[in-house]
């Protein structure tokens, strides 16, 4: 005679979220925005300073061409209505 042995099952527990809440995913993203920060090499005063007067000459330039451009056009527009 053979007996069957059964095997009883638990009763499955309910499984709790396992996504992250809303503040431990905000304390990750400071933790690794403040890694990637340590990271950086970041320029120094003399390129901070280069890097901002070749900006501030291009927006001079680009302002003087448009400027010319505006008073071409406007002197062009006069012409014709009148």
């Amino acid at each position: 005679m053979t007996t069957k042995t059964t095997t009883t099952k638990k009763p499955q527990e309910p499984e709790q979220d396992k996504t992250p809440g809303m503040v431990q995913r905000f304390i990750s993203y400071v933790e690794n925005s403040r890694a990637e920060l340590r990271k950086v090499t970041w320029p120094t005063v003399a390129e901070t300073r280069k890097a901002t007067f070749a900006v501030l000459g291009f927006v001079a330039v680009m302002a003087l061409i448009l400027g010319l451009v505006d008073l071409g056009l406007s002197s062009l527009i006069q012409s014709f209505l009148s």
